[in-house]
Formats: structure tokens, C-alpha cells, sequence
């Protein structure tokens, strides 16, 4: 992708969604935290219907904590990998009443030293929480980033850098989520419906897609 046609690529997405959030449902900095910890390799979807469940009974550290393993698991056990997921949540809970005053950090180093924690998480919580111009790519934004030519990279570590950098500051606090639902919804991985994309223009990916037969 051009450098001088990336303003118009964001400004394209932003017109279409001019406040993008996440589709993840919290109503707290520690739901958000929760949320996003359940939300590896499972889809928000699933996410959602758990802390449906979950967060009208337990929403703070302690609550959760209060719950126990085998309590919590009940309340998790349709998104995948639970056990593990559950008995980070608890380690997590422990360390933010213990170190935090049961408050979810504002520091990435902070963040990434939370079991379940890495990069990514930490960076939704960075942005979608606190509203820091930072960049978590999940497979989404690493598939948008490469396959349009915003910011190609070999791992998700180079995208985001690249990202960082090429993305107009005006945008970049959004950008995010943009891309994620661009990556969701109409860039998706098997074929993209390219007919169906308004920064078609701006897009490297050749050859485009074109809509099926009717």
C-alpha cells in the first residue's frame, strides 16, 4: 500500500464506523481484562455467552477467587482451553489484590507479568481501558495488514511495529479495531469479498475476488 493512500484507507473505515469498540461485552476495566484473557484462540462470541453467566455472579478479583477452580470452570467450560484459562484468571486475581489493590494495571510491563497476559492482551486492555495508541494483532490484523500492503511483516511482533509507524496518528487509536472488524467481516481468510470492500482502492491484494453468480 501507498504511503499517501493510507489516510484515505482509515478515513474510508472511519467514515463507515466512526466509533469502533470492541465486540467483546464488559462493563468494567476487569471484565475488559477477563474478556480478553477467555478470548485466546476462541471467538468473542463464545466469550460473550460465558461472561453472560459469569460476570452477573462474579465480576472483581475477589468474586472470581471466591468462586474456586472447579466453579469457575463450570462457568467457562464452553470456550476452549478452560482449565488452563481458569486457573490463570485465579493466579491473575491473586496478584491484583496482592500487588494492585485489586485494580487492573496501566503498564504494560505490568500487565504481561499477569499469567494468561501476553502482548496482545495487554495491549487490548491499553486501548480499549485507557485509550493508549497501541496495536494488538491478533490474526485479523496480521491477515489485513499483510494481504493490502499497510504493514507486511512475518510475525505478529513486525506488524505491529510497522503499524505503529505507518498508521496517521489521527487514526491509530482506533485502527485496531477497524482492522479487526475489517479482518472479520470482509477481508476474511479464505477469500475476501473484495466486491464488497470500500478500500478496495487503496488495497494491494491482487487479483480481487468478484461476487459469486447470482
Amino acid at each position: 500500500m501507498k504511503t499517501r493512500d493510507i489516510a484515505s484507507f482509515f478515513a474510508t473505515l472511519k467514515a463507515a464506523n466512526p466509533m469502533p469498540v470492541t465486540e467483546l461485552e464488559y462493563t468494567s476495566v476487569f471484565e475488559l481484562l477477563t474478556a480478553v484473557l477467555l478470548s485466546a484462540q476462541a471467538t468473542d462470541v463464545s466469550v460473550n455467552q460465558a461472561t453472560r453467566r459469569l460476570f452477573p455472579v462474579a465480576n472483581t478479583p475477589q468474586k472470581i477467587l471466591d468462586l474456586g477452580l472447579d466453579r469457575l470452570e463450570a462457568y467457562i467450560k464452553t470456550i476452549g482451553l478452560f482449565h488452563t484459562k481458569a486457573k490463570n484468571l485465579l493466579a491473575t486475581c491473586e496478584i491484583l489484590i496482592e500487588r494492585h489493590g485489586g485494580q487492573v494495571p496501566r503498564t504494560r510491563e505490568a500487565l504481561e507479568a499477569l499469567p494468561g497476559v501476553g502482548r496482545k492482551t495487554a495491549n487490548v486492555v491499553l486501548n480499549s481501558a485507557f485509550g493508549e495508541a497501541v496495536m494488538a494483532v491478533d490474526t485479523h490484523i496480521f491477515r489485513v495488514s499483510n494481504r493490502t500492503g499497510l504493514a507486511p511483516g512475518k510475525n505478529p511482533l513486525e506488524v505491529e511495529l510497522k503499524l505503529l509507524k505507518r498508521v496517521p496518528r489521527d487514526y491509530l487509536v482506533d485502527a485496531h479495531h477497524w482492522l479487526i472488524l475489517h479482518g472479520r467481516y470482509v477481508c476474511i481468510a479464505r477469500k475476501p469479498l473484495c466486491w464488497q470492500c470500500a478500500v478496495a482502492p487503496y488495497c494491494d491484494y491482487r487479483p480481487k475476488t468478484e461476487a459469486p453468480p447470482a
